[in-house]
């Protein structure tokens, strides 16, 4: 089992369809996969069940989500948190991907979270919590039998963004392709390894503890470039030249401060570089995705809806997206071997 957080606490950066995507792609390649909606915004909960089921399903499902679960710790009961599994949906045409459904009131645990990372033995009760959302993880993974945990985080700098960073083995940062995500790198480049030193003196505290956290160190994977438009598959020169000031910002100022705290791979893990995936706009495909939460390259063409030469375009992109996803999660599966 592997946990792969996506973070950006920039908002727009096509998180959750970088998650969804990528999640669906593994699952074609014979793993067993995971999706965790960490996420008040429950978007990618949204993608999995479809529109028309969304609009009920939490009150036909009112503890069927992630923050029921985790309110074993955070409500202090008696028994252990139970593995989630029979509440994970199993994603519609896609065998071997599942998803735990999100909480619209999960940020409701914010404030419990936040007094317990001041490392402080005054609560024995707030020990149990940090690493109450990796034992969760971990029960239902081992009994759905599952490869990778992909998490989809909230845009913000949250203590449980914090939290499932520091629980995950890996994280991945996707960003939209402008001069905002430039200024999101330099943050992040802050952030993170400031909850990495956090988390390896917490480790030791909490080690007693019901739930404790994990002893890894999460690893950066990469960053995707995201939502730039094209000209016969090809990005625009305006976007090119952004790729490489995003590529220069996460080189010279976020890599040197997370290889301080030991959270890159060894070099031989990042032979092209750290970019991952450049995923341009879906335009006219993103609604039809967003409609039948099915990835861009398995609509069918009953499901794109048009006819003549729009469709012949539309199927020309969406091979180009099976390629750029097929790869993506071949480099996946490469760096994460043998760790």
């Amino acid at each position: 089992m592997k946990i792969i957080s996506f973070f950006n606490h920039k908002g727009g950066v096509s998180k959750t369809t970088t998650t969804y995507h990528l999640g669906w792609k593994l699952s074609q390649k014979g793993k067993r996969v995971l999706l965790v909606d960490a996420d008040s915004q429950c978007n990618l909960t949204l993608l999995a069940i479809g529109q028309d089921q969304y609009k009920d399903f939490f009150e036909k499902n009112p503890v069927g989500n992630i923050k029921s679960y985790l309110s074993y710790a955070f409500e202090s009961r008696p028994e252990l948190i139970p593995s989630s599994a029979k509440d994970c949906i199993s994603i519609k045409q896609q065998r071997n991907l599942f998803l735990l459904p999100g909480s619209f009131d999960i940020t409701e645990f914010e404030s419990q979270l936040s007094v317990s990372f001041q490392l402080s033995n005054a609560f024995t009760t707030m020990k149990n919590l940090p690493g109450s959302i990796y034992y969760l993880l971990r029960e239902t993974a081992e009994e759905l039998k599952i490869d990778y945990i992909l998490v989809d985080l909230n845009p913000s700098l949250s203590a449980l963004n914090q939290d499932f960073i520091v629980s995950s083995d890996y994280f991945i940062i996707p960003l939209s392709t402008d001069y905002f995500s430039l200024m999101a790198i330099k943050s992040i480049a802050r952030v993170l390894p400031s909850w990495e030193k956090w988390a390896k003196n917490a480790r030791k505290v909490f080690n007693d503890s019901i739930y404790p956290l994990p002893k890894q160190t999460p690893k950066f994977l990469g960053y995707t470039n995201n939502d730039f438009t094209t000209s016969n598959n090809k990005p625009a020169k305006v976007y090119t030249e952004m790729f490489d000031k995003i590529k220069k910002t996460v080189t010279n100022e976020l890599v040197p401060n997370l290889k301080e705290q030991d959270m890159l791979l060894p070099q031989n893990k990042y032979p092209n570089g750290y970019c991952l995936a450049n995923i341009g706009y879906f335009q006219t495909l993103q609604a039809r995705y967003q409609e039948f939460g099915v990835p861009v390259f398995a609509l069918s063409n009953q499901q794109i809806d048009t006819t003549g030469k729009l469709l012949q375009d539309l199927n020309n992109r969406q091979r180009v997206f099976d390629d750029e996803y097929s790869n993506f999660a071949d480099k996946i599966l490469k760096i994460t071997s043998d760790e």
